[in-house]
């Protein structure tokens, strides 16, 4: 079995951030989104992979390398233009070949990785099998009709939606998909969906095997997504204190404090990872917050937030919530400080606050 990973898009959802960075290499609890994917499907025995790479196609590549320090092997697949994940499949037609493969967009996370759905779909050899998740916005995504419990009908992002279920990001298939993608048309938003090409192997006689998650499942496409799919993930982290607690410092809970960060008379309340050679000096750290490599916070309180490496949030008043900063961003205060700050700041910024 190989898998497909697909990295590519313009994660317009999580701009000003993505003018400058892939969304999937956006960290969540200090580790790009997508490395984790990749991890899941390593763990799943899974390890000649297809990542399908579009504009930032330089950016993922230099992340990612040969896929040596993963396990795997990789190769990329250019996809100029994001035509639609049906058409990803179908420009991948000639690294997969005839073989089985795992697709898994690179911006999801599950609970408990794929290990267990892949040896399920070995085991019951569907032509395809699809992952669902019970959500409240169906209309927001693809939604799958069951019908005794098999798939009968998909449809992309209705406005009516038939049921609460939601294709989550990680479908497997074999051979037969690129009957599908190579037959259907382009939809109205001029993409092959992939939504179709599963409707055409259902309407074929083909056995399309639906696999409800139960654990969480995140799609990061947006700040709020970001952010809980970082409060879960740090929420897994088992305490681990290698940098330097200094002064007064108080750490409660499970915080992670990585080799060559230092602690200065602050208090850091977990879930919290602190990057290496993060400073946090005179500071308040709150639950659910991500503090990248290089990052410092100096007289200011922050909670349930990502600060990604090298940015600095300085002397402000009131406490930075729910907000995702970019990389090398400066947070300031200067003369008069309102009463809530909630931010989404692109990388390379500078931001003085009155």
């Amino acid at each position: 079995m190989k898998g497909l990973i697909l990295s590519g898009g313009k994660g317009t959802r999580l701009r000003p951030l993505t003018h400058t960075s892939a969304k999937q290499l956006v960290p969540v609890a200090n580790k790009p989104v997508l490395f984790y994917g990749i991890e899941a499907m390593v763990t799943a025995g899974i390890t000649d992979l297809g990542i399908v790479v579009g504009e930032t196609h330089e950016e993922i590549r230099a992340a990612l390398g040969d896929g040596a320090r993963f396990g795997c092997q990789i190769t990329y697949i250019m996809q100029p233009d994001p035509l639609g994940l049906a058409h990803a499949v179908k420009i991948s037609q000639e690294f997969l070949k005839d073989d089985s493969f795992v697709m898994y967009l690179g911006d999801n996370l599950l609970a408990h990785g794929i290990s267990s759905l892949a040896t399920e779909f070995r085991l019951l050899q569907p032509t395809a099998q699809i992952l669902l998740a019970h959500v409240p916005n169906p209309s927001s995504f693809g939604v799958a009709e069951l019908v005794g419990g098999k798939v009968v009908r998909l449809e992309e992002k209705p406005k009516v939606p038939k049921s609460d279920l939601a294709l989550v990001g990680v479908y497997m298939f074999t051979a037969p998909i690129f009957d599908a993608v190579n037959a259907i048309k382009p939809s109205a938003r001029g993409e092959l969906e992939i939504t179709d090409a599963i409707q055409y192997l259902i309407d074929k006689g083909y056995t399309v095997s639906p696999h409800i998650v139960t654990g969480w499942w995140k799609d990061t496409g947006k700040i709020e997504d970001m952010l809980e799919a970082n409060r879960v993930i740090l929420d897994t982290l088992e305490r681990r204190i290698e940098g330097e607690v200094k002064g007064k410092s108080q750490i409660d809970g499970k915080v992670v404090v990585e080799k060559g960060a230092v602690i200065e008379d602050s208090v850091v309340r977990g879930p919290v990872i602190i990057g290496a050679g993060a400073r946090i000096v005179r500071a308040y750290v709150g639950p659910f917050t991500s503090v990248d490599a290089g990052v410092t916070i100096r007289d200011s309180e922050i909670e349930h937030s990502i600060v990604l490496g090298g940015s600095e949030v300085l002397d402000l008043q009131a406490r930075v919530e729910d907000s995702l900063i970019g990389r090398n961003c400066r947070i300031q205060r200067r003369q008069i400080m309102p009463r809530a700050l909630r931010l989404m700041i692109g990388d390379n910024s500078e931001v003085g606050i009155p």
